[in-house]
């Protein structure tokens, strides 16, 4: 039985995927210089898809550091 085409998602491909296929390793590995044309395609070392995410405590946290540290210049030259 298949899916109605009404409730089908339209962005199912969009979000971050958890493997790289062999082609989009090698692009990122030249990129980073640890792949050049004529090594061997197999056994290529891992390479990181996503990185993990600030939460929004150490993001706000970070924040209020730079604010006091920006208030504290701004009263030291005055």
């Amino acid at each position: 039985m298949s899916i109605h085409k009404s409730l089908k998602l339209k962005n199912t491909l969009t979000r971050q995927r958890s493997v790289l296929s062999r082609w989009e390793r090698i692009e990122k590995l030249m990129e980073q210089d640890k792949f050049q044309e004529g090594d061997p395609v197999l056994g290529l070392p891992k390479v990181r898809t996503k990185f993990k995410l600030r939460s929004r405590k150490s993001i706000k946290r970070e924040e209020a550091e730079a604010r006091a540290a920006d208030e504290a210049k701004d009263g030291k030259k005055k």
